[in-house]
């Protein structure tokens, strides 16, 4: 069964009624006008329970009473035909994930002392009885009263957002995935003090030098947590000049998003990087991704062109009541957004986004490829989750950015890249690395300033070819794009004649074209290196009858050679030893280095960024170590990034 779960509505009232005459005996049916008053009622909370295969037929409900602290499981009910297919099960742990969700701290409820197997059911899902409730149902009917604690360490593994206010009691709104604590409880809680997973929300009534606000973002940081804002975005708010300087790149998206402003001044509010004014959502977003603050005040103002005047941080104690409804709404989106809903019961220790393309024909990995990173992450306690280019607005919600995508300089890729970079969180492939990768001019020099042997190489520049610079090639040679991938962009010519009619459609895309000298081998090196170790080999064969791998002209289904994968300690040592120097000039990412082996000689052909693992190929040899290796040093990068903050910060105290 695929079970959803939704509140109820007026038009279920008739199915409630039926449910309780078929679940439950006449002493403990309730009655018509109080299912009716609970399904509208802000104590109660009546659930309905449907199957999705079978076109959303309710198959059962809870109805729920909310105290302070505790919520009250006044009845469940499964229609009989529905019964001991373990949905009472799923009910229960519904209702569980519901309390820790809703911030309380306990459940009760009770069950008739005559009704062993329902007992001993409640029992098994570790409640307790606590008293006997004599003549309870009626006389003769006693009830046994049981309670479910929620311990506080439980509690918290589903809340890793906190806002912490002043006063807490003045938050009206419950319904949001972020437990609401005092500036008291968060200096002085153990629990807060002693847990790097927070993301801190700072919500304080000042952010002035060494008040509560300053130094709740203080401690943060000191505790390795994330907080929004920092104590850098707090200094950056009361400097004008810092804030022209670090708004810069958004000049040009300011002025085309208030083209029709037809006054001098604009203000714009964002509330958690959103706004409810259509046309400014993604200047709203961009704001927040520059200027962490929760909420936020950005007046423009126009000479010649607009530009940001002054920023001011609002706080939850200086909005009024309608924008503090419109916070409300605005937060209930941000923290309730698809990634915060796994099971709640789980305690994730970091959160991955990994970037991917349903749509690329030639992804970096395969499906299920990525399903093994998947559960790789979930073993080692890390939450990871596939984000499309859709996502970008989400970055600063993830610990680290893994891009599954091709990448490219002039591409989103590289701007995901990039934004992880500024926003502090851990990337691969960083953006320096897709620099470097994606040009092969850029490469060659490097090669050859640190003495790694290459094919011959040089650069062809348009408009300076010229009759003698083709006579003088040394036939056959390849051509290619700079940032070529995958072989697209990348030609043999065999003579001057081809030269000419690759290098004319080459320079329509780009002012510069590689030429490199032709080594014929019957397969490429690819050596997976990554924080500057091998970890995985192939021997990638030449597609039958071509000079390439792949071969994209082809009309045949496959287009590309067959593979080898080989151990590393069946990989001959000098080649290893070139894919190490060539891979950690680039960086200490996650690289494919590209070597042919000709004549007892190493050449090193390029090294790729995002190089392709793929299910069957080059986890042959290593299996799910492959991907845990990948995993385990995701997890180390944001693990000593969080220590360098903590040093950093302690180090300016």
């Amino acid at each position: 069964m695929n079970l959803k779960y939704r509140k109820a509505k007026k038009e279920d009232l008739d199915f409630l009624m039926a449910l309780e005459k078929k679940a439950f005996p006449d002493f403990q049916q309730n009655k018509k006008i109080n299912l009716s008053r609970a399904i509208n009622s802000s104590f109660q909370e009546v659930i309905i329970v449907e199957d999705a295969t079978t076109g959303n037929i309710p198959k059962g409900a809870a109805v729920l009473f909310k105290y302070k602290k505790t919520v009250r499981i006044y009845s469940i009910g499964i229609v009989p035909e529905a019964q001991n297919k373990g949905i009472g099960n799923n009910m229960l742990l519904y209702i569980k994930e519901y309390a820790l969700k809703k911030h309380f701290t306990g459940i009760s409820l009770e069950v008739r002392v005559s009704n062993k197997q329902l007992l001993q059911w409640y029992i098994s899902n570790k409640f307790k009885v606590v008293s006997t409730l004599k003549d309870y149902y009626c006389e003769g009917e006693d009830a046994l009263k049981l309670y479910y604690g929620i311990d506080e360490n439980v509690l918290n593994k589903g809340h890793r957002n906190i806002i912490v206010i002043d006063q807490p009691y003045k938050w009206e709104r419950t319904d949001i995935n972020a437990k609401i604590i005092s500036v008291k409880e968060y200096i002085n809680n153990s629990l807060f003090q002693n847990n790097q997973n927070f993301r801190v929300f700072n919500l304080c009534s000042s952010y002035r030098y060494q008040s509560y606000g300053y130094y709740v973002s203080l401690l943060a940081s000191a505790r390795g947590q994330r907080v929004i804002p920092n104590i850098t975005t707090i200094r950056d708010f009361r400097i004008s000049n810092v804030i022209q300087s670090v708004a810069w790149e958004l000049n040009e998206l300011i002025n085309k998003t208030l083209s029709r402003q037809t006054s001098k001044t604009f203000s714009l509010e964002v509330f958690f990087g959103q706004t409810p004014l259509s046309g400014y959502k993604t200047l709203a977003s961009k704001l927040y991704q520059i200027f962490e603050c929760p909420v936020f005040k950005v007046k423009f103002v126009k000479n010649e062109k607009w530009l940001i005047q002054s920023m001011k941080v609002l706080t939850f104690s200086n909005i009024n009541n309608d924008q503090k409804e419109l916070m409300y709404q605005l937060a209930t989106s941000f923290f309730n957004k698809k990634r915060y809903n796994y099971p709640v019961l789980t305690n994730y220790q970091y959160d991955v986004a990994v970037l991917i393309n349903d749509e690329e024909e030639n992804p970096p990995s395969d499906k299920n490829a990525l399903e093994k990173f998947r559960l790789a992450a979930h073993k080692k306690g890390v939450y990871l989750e596939f984000i499309s280019r859709e996502d970008k607005n989400r970055i600063n919600e993830f610990d680290a950015l893994f891009i599954r995508e091709t990448t490219n300089v002039n591409h989103h890729t590289y701007e995901f890249s990039r934004l992880a970079y500024a926003e502090g969180i851990v990337v691969i492939d960083d953006p320096w690395s897709i620099l470097r990768c994606s040009n092969k001019i850029y490469q060659y020099e490097l090669f050859k300033r640190n003495k790694i042997r290459t094919p011959h190489t040089f650069a062809l520049t348009k408009n300076s070819i010229t009759t003698k610079t083709l006579d003088q090639i040394n036939y056959p040679v390849v051509l290619k794009q700079p940032d070529s991938a995958f072989s697209l962009g990348v030609s043999k010519a065999s003579n001057k004649l081809q030269a000419e009619e690759i290098l004319k459609r080459l320079f329509k895309t780009s002012d510069m074209v590689v030429c490199q000298e032709f080594l014929y081998s019957e397969f490429d090196w690819r050596i997976g290196v990554l924080d500057n170790t091998p970890i995985f080999a192939c021997k990638y064969y030449m597609t039958k009858d071509h000079w390439q791998i792949y071969n994209w002209a082809s009309s045949n289904a496959d287009k590309s050679g067959n593979f080898e994968t080989v151990a590393i300690e069946k990989v001959p040592d000098e080649v290893l030893k070139i894919a190490r120097k060539a891979a950690s000039l680039i960086g200490d990412g996650l690289y494919g280095v590209d070597i042919k082996f000709v004549n007892g000689e190493v050449y090193v052909i390029e090294v790729n960024d995002n190089p392709n693992i793929d299910a069957g190929v080059e986890d042959f040899i290593l299996k799910d170590n492959l991907y845990n290796r990948i995993i385990d040093s995701l997890v180390n990068r944001i693990e000593i990034a969080k220590n360098i903050r903590k040093i950093s910060l302690t180090s300016h105290k």
